[in-house]
């Protein structure tokens, strides 16, 4: 009888030893677990916030550069004025350079504000990717009329056109020509630029944010009307 009693007790015990262990295993696994997950979470959060600092570095540069080529276009053709045998002549005349001097002038300074606002610590919201893409957009197709109203009128001055009696009037006023060519082309680089900006404001809208859910017309009674 002592011997059963015995052997039943090192049997008991052994399986509460087994049990124990399984336990102390389990709550090692589990901690370990545990620590990997947060050890990864924390390698990839790093990595995502470089990410996104590296891109809104990348994108408040595109927008500072637009800044100093619309300001050169504008600057350009606001002091291009020649006077000569021939007459006098200024970009005031014409209403294709009086336009491209209004949207340079509204492109340099939307371009400081969105670098501004871009550079401030703020989370982003649909709200304002919403407001940059509509504005980036609007500012593109802006300065892109003003250059390709302006190259014509370039083209007309150069090369002059005999059907609408539209002489060829950069050859007595070589001077203005050049200067407006040099502001056609700062207009056109910043055109560019915002091509670029509205790519990437749409994609970031798109790609961030889902699309809204369209209303079904499930369950809802249209009532008919007969006549």
């Amino acid at each position: 009888m002592r011997s059963e009693t015995l052997i039943r007790i090192t049997f008991s015990l052994a399986i509460k030893l087994r049990r124990e262990r399984e336990r102390e295993s389990m709550a090692t696994t589990a901690t370990a677990t545990a620590t990997m997950k947060e050890e990864s979470h924390s390698k990839h959060g790093g990595e995502n916030g470089e990410g996104c600092e590296r891109a809104r570095t990348a994108e408040t540069l595109m927008r500072v550069v637009p800044i100093g080529l619309c300001l050169t276009a504008l600057v350009m053709m606001l002091r291009d004025s020649e006077s000569n045998d021939y007459g006098s002549l200024s970009y005031s005349d014409l209403g294709a350079f009086r336009y491209l001097v209004h949207v340079n002038g509204i492109c340099a300074g939307y371009s400081l504000l969105s670098a501004v606002i871009l550079v401030m610590p703020r989370p982003p919201t649909m709200s304002r990717a919403w407001t940059f893409f509509l504005l980036d957009q609007v500012l593109t197709y802006a300065t892109l009329a003003a250059g390709a109203v302006s190259t014509e009128v370039l083209y007309l001055s150069y090369k002059g056109d005999e059907a609408t009696a539209w002489s060829a009037a950069c050859a007595s006023f070589g001077g203005f020509c050049r200067k407006a060519t040099v502001s056609v082309a700062m207009t056109l680089a910043a055109v560019a630029c915002y091509v670029a900006l509205s790519l990437l404001s749409s994609y970031r809208l798109f790609s961030r944010f889902d699309a809204p859910v369209a209303c079904s017309g499930k369950g809802v009674e249209i009532p008919a009307f007969q006549g």
